[in-house]
Formats: C-alpha cells, sequence, structure tokens
C-alpha cells in the first residue's frame, strides 16, 4: 500500500503546528486541502508550510472545532497534553484535553462523516507483561496521561462499532526527530543531545539497561498516513520499530554522533519507570503495510542535522 493514497481531501490536523503535528501536516500538504487547527500554546505557527488554513483556537471550544471541522474527509486528531508528569500534576486539565476533547472530535467527525486517525500511546500498556508488546496486551495505564488515550482507543471502538465512524487509533512508542529535542517530546534523546552539545555529562537513570523503541517522526507520519486508508478501523495499531535499545547503548550512540568524550554518570532511577519496551508490529505490517525505514542512528543524525538549516 502506498503511503501518498491519501490525496485531493479536505484534512484537518488538530495541534498542526506541534512536533509530530506539524511534520504531518508538511507531508499532506500539497496533495490536500490542509486545516491546522492549534491554540499554538506549545506548538509554532513557523513549524507549518503556506498553503495551509490556520484556525487558531482551542480544541475543547466547540464552535472552534466545528468551524475547523466543518466539510473536512479526515481528521489527524494529535492536540493533547503530552507531559505525563504534567497531567499527574493537573488529572482534571489532562481529563479535558486528552479526554472530553477526543470524544468532541468524534462527534463532530461524525456528523461530518470524517475519519479519525487517533495519536495514542504506548502509556496504554501500563508496565506490559511481555515484550515485544502486541495490542492484545491488557491495556494497564498508571498516569492521568495513558488513562485518557485509553478511554479515546475505548470511545474509537464504540464510535466505531456504534455510528460505523471510521475510527483508527496509532499507539506511539517512544517519538523523536527534528522539531522534537525540546519541550515534552523531547524525553531522553532530547536530555542527551543537549547534554553533549553542552559539555556536560550524560545522565543516565538507574543502571541504563533499561530498554525503549525509539521511532523516528518521519516513520509515525507514514504510519498517519496508512491509517487514513486502511479498511482495518476500530482498533489500535502500534508504532514504533520492533527494535529497542537500552539507555545505555542510546547514551553512548549520541556521544558518538555528536562527537565528544563526555561522561556517562549514572543518576537514581526514576520511581516507576518501566523496564523494557519494544513494539510488536505484526497487525501493523498485515493490516497497515507499515514498515519503519528509518534506523536509530540514522535518525539521530538527520534530526542534528536539521537543527543546523
Amino acid at each position: 500500500m502506498s503511503t501518498n493514497e491519501i490525496r485531493n481531501c479536505r484534512v484537518l490536523v488538530t495541534g498542526g503546528g506541534g512536533f509530530i503535528g506539524s511534520h504531518l501536516t508538511s507531508a499532506l500538504a500539497g496533495e490536500n486541502d490542509v486545516r491546522v487547527l492549534d491554540d499554538f500554546s506549545t506548538g509554532r505557527r513557523a513549524n507549518l508550510p503556506a498553503d495551509v488554513t490556520v484556525v487558531e483556537g482551542d480544541i475543547r471550544d466547540k464552535e472552534t472545532l466545528d468551524e475547523a471541522m466543518n466539510g473536512v474527509d479526515v481528521v489527524f486528531h494529535e492536540a493533547a497534553m503530552v507531559s505525563v508528569p504534567q497531567s499527574i500534576e493537573q488529572p482534571v486539565a489532562c481529563h479535558e484535553l486528552n479526554g472530553s476533547a477526543t470524544v468532541t472530535v468524534f462527534d463532530c467527525a461524525r456528523r461530518q462523516d470524517a475519519r479519525v486517525v487517533l495519536a495514542s500511546s504506548a502509556a496504554v500498556y501500563g508496565t506490559p507483561d511481555t515484550v515485544p508488546i502486541t495490542e492484545t496486551e491488557p491495556a494497564d495505564p498508571r498516569t492521568p496521561y495513558g488513562i485518557e488515550k485509553h478511554l479515546g482507543e475505548q470511545y474509537a471502538r464504540f464510535y466505531t462499532e456504534q455510528y460505523g465512524l471510521p475510527t483508527v487509533p496509532l499507539r506511539y512508542f517512544n517519538v523523536y526527530g527534528p522539531r522534537g529535542l525540546d519541550g515534552e517530546y523531547a524525553g531522553v534523546i532530547g536530555t542527551f543531545i543537549r547534554q553533549a552539545q553542552a559539555g556536560t555529562p550524560l545522565t543516565v537513570e538507574g543502571d541504563g539497561n533499561q530498554t525503549r523503541d525509539f521511532v523516528h517522526v518521519d516513520d509515525v507520519v507514514r504510519a498517519n498516513l496508512l491509517a487514513a486508508t486502511t479498511d482495518a478501523t476500530g482498533r489500535p495499531f502500534n508504532v514504533g520499530t520492533g527494535r529497542s535499545v537500552s539507555i545505555n547503548e542510546l547514551a553512548e550512540t549520541v556521544r558518538d554522533i555528536v562527537g565528544t568524550d563526555v561522561a556517562i554518570e549514572h543518576v537514581p532511577e526514576r520511581v516507576g519507570d518501566i523496564r523494557e519496551s519494544e513494539a510488536d508490529l505484526s497487525d501493523a505490517r498485515t493490516l497497515l503495510g507499515y514498515e519503519p525505514t528509518v534506523s536509530l542512528r540514522e535518525g539521530l543524525e538527520s534530526t542534528l542535522s536539521a537543527e543546523g538549516e
């Protein structure tokens, strides 16, 4: 299946000025009539192509959402509170942004007869029982962020089964790439790169043997484009690389790419941190036609190159 089958469509990207949303918007522009809904509290207008229509406003405002979604064929719902610590500090705000607003998106899409591709997260798994993690792994989210993402998936299934609305939740693993080194999406890759660039030690939490599945934003965009045309709706798909790397390996790779010999220092582990994470991509490959193409080293090098442009 080609990833450019979505064309000549009216498309809305919520949170389109943000890290993932802006890359998705750029991929869609040119072939489609693209709108972006963003309040630019964290996203940036400078991230957007010139030929998109911008509706500036809050995803929680129903009138603004109605305006943005009027006549669209596909909605890519990226707008969210993406900080897990913030969700713990502000669970009500997280529910409004990631829970209630998502239901409103589905309901508005139902009136427009528009497909919804939903940004979900591997956070729905909590601490997985088995690795690699399949989509049939029991959901056990441990934070408001994960809880609301799981709620969104459940509403996606409900709207598909009850109303015939095509929905496709995508469970993102650890996403990185250009525009994602700073801010809430940065995570450990952003931390390591900034430390290496500053010539300060790379701080590894715990023993560094914990593993993560780091997926480049270009592969995440590819999964979204495939989800816009698949017949496999109403169910979630993992979006990762299907390969995991230890935090120690990541630190060494970042140090090598940046070209520094700064020390790698171990600090106390973070309470509640999961030990292993790796996506099983069997269903995504079979039903979406998704295949990750960007290796970790290639992705890190291109991320640093893009920052210098």
